[in-house]
């Protein structure tokens, strides 16, 4: 029987360099191909010995070539970025086949922290949620550049309202012949806001349709939107062994440094998905600041707020979100909203 091997693959836009190494580490077989995924698996197929793990860094294509060497029965992995650029650095000089090699390397002797590559469905949903913050991030951008313009000429636009905007910006310039360059930028905000409020309507009717989803908005604070990108974030919740851990993997846990007599604990490492975390800060601040009822939860960020201050309480509250959420995922529950103490209490 044939000695297993281990093969790094390097991705870029159009190319990937193979390499293979044995189990001594020694260099087996190197090859250039196109990034087409079909390509890749059969070279990979067609190689006259045994393979026991295929590496790639998580990028832009890493999603669609790990399907399609998964398809074929490769034992594939997708490593984490950040880990393998720390592992990689000891290299003199860095090229895309000293980074095969490295990568095929790590393989060999296990020195890797792979990465969960999410199901198509999450894809497609993780694609309309992407697509959502960029239009609301146009739309910004538009509407500060249009207050800009008019306050060069001292026109102050004020608070307005999305509806009110537009004719408020008209009937400031009415009089000048600022509406040449206005006109245009309010055909943009109006197309941008039209596409905006159309995949915003997606959203809500995807929410609707999904059982787990309806769920999580139970969780005061958690709308539609926060409810389906934690789904589509989290893709499969058993791939976290402890609901706690949810939070550091959002990085909403605080940064550790120890040595010798150092403990230090600092700022939350801001690791992991950032749309994710800013949505849990975002729901967080409305269950703490503009939820009315009571609930156990609230209570809690409420005695935190008192004795750590109203920051630290916005991000312990974010995490622990998280964490209900995913428990309610795993075990099929609503959220639970607790019983007042005066509520509790039995009548004298």
């Amino acid at each position: 029987m044939s000695q297993s091997h281990f093969i790094g693959l390097d991705v870029s836009a159009r190319t990937v360099n193979l390499c293979a190494v044995d189990q001594d580490g020694l260099v087996a077989h190197e090859r250039k191909l196109s990034s087409d995924p079909d390509e890749i698996a059969q070279h990979i197929l067609s190689l006259p010995f045994a393979i026991a793990r295929v590496g790639l860094e998580a990028g832009m294509l890493s999603q669609h070539i790990y399907g399609r060497l998964a398809e074929s029965n490769l034992p594939v992995v997708c490593v984490e970025t950040r880990h393998m650029k720390a592992a990689l650095s000891a290299q003199l000089n860095k090229t895309d086949r000293h980074d095969a090699r490295g990568i095929a390397q790590m393989m060999r002797v296990g020195l890797f922290k792979p990465v969960h590559v999410k199901t198509p469905t999450s894809q497609r949903l993780r694609t309309i949620l992407t697509a959502r913050q960029l239009l609301r991030s146009k739309l910004q951008d538009v509407e500060n550049e249009i207050r800009g313009l008019i306050r060069n000429f001292g026109y102050h636009l004020g608070k307005v309202t999305a509806r009110d905007f537009e004719p408020r910006v008209r009937e400031l310039i009415a009089d000048t012949d600022l509406h040449i360059v206005a006109d245009a930028l309010l055909l943009a905000r109006r197309s941008l806001r039209e596409q905006f409020g159309r995949l915003d309507d997606i959203l809500v009717k995807l929410a609707r349709q999904d059982e787990v989803t309806r769920r999580f908005m139970t969780v005061p604070g958690v709308g539609p939107l926060i409810a389906l990108t934690f789904r589509a974030t989290v893709d499969v919740p058993s791939r976290f062994s402890r609901s706690r851990t949810v939070g550091a993997h959002f990085g909403l846990t605080p940064r550790k440094q120890q040595s010798g007599e150092v403990d230090r604990s600092g700022r939350i490492s801001r690791w992991g998905d950032e749309m994710m975390r800013s949505l849990l800060y975002e729901a967080a601040q409305v269950l703490l600041t503009r939820v009315k009822r009571w609930s156990s939860l609230k209570a809690w960020a409420v005695r935190v707020s008192r004795r750590r201050g109203h920051k630290k309480a916005i991000i312990a509250l974010a995490r622990r979100i998280a964490v209900i959420l995913h428990r309610m995922w795993i075990d099929g529950t609503e959220f639970d909203w607790g019983v007042r103490p005066e509520a509790a209490a039995p009548s004298s």
